[in-house]
């Protein structure tokens, strides 16, 4: 079993915690691309997740950027994985790759769900950020 996540997600997260520790309490685009080492045609694919769940503000013009909300204070890891990623729990069997038959399952299903479980409870127990600022 291959458990991989994308470097969206691995940007998202540094975006989270960049904007918490920024001291203005706002960064510019160009600001965090610099900070989370992406660049700016890609920011949009980092952040449009984190902005959907209502976790970051954005506002365009000169002043504008990146800021976090209120409700970025209770994103936990599981949080951001689920909303960069996508469902986590697809029904999908680890060894066929394709929908797991409840009939039928394979040699590794309830094991591979077990172990889904405690990764899943792992990441729900870890915040995205410190909340330092938003706390």
């Amino acid at each position: 079993m291959i458990f991989k996540l994308h470097k969206r997600t691995d940007l998202a997260l540094a975006a989270l915690r960049h904007l918490d520790s920024a001291p203005r309490g706002r960064l510019t685009g160009q600001e965090l691309a610099d900070e989370i080492g992406t660049t700016i045609p890609f920011l949009p694919q980092v952040m449009s997740p984190l902005i959907r769940a209502g976790w970051v503000s954005s506002e365009r013009g000169p002043g504008g950027g990146y800021t976090l909300t209120e409700d970025s204070a209770r994103a936990t890891l599981y949080d951001v994985i689920e909303a960069t990623e996508g469902p986590t729990v697809t029904g999908r069997c680890v060894l066929r790759d394709a929908p797991c038959p409840g009939t039928e399952p394979c040699r590794v299903h309830f094991v591979a769900d077990d172990a889904r479980a405690v990764l899943i409870n792992g990441f729900q127990q870890i915040r995205a950020i410190a909340q330092g600022a938003q706390a």
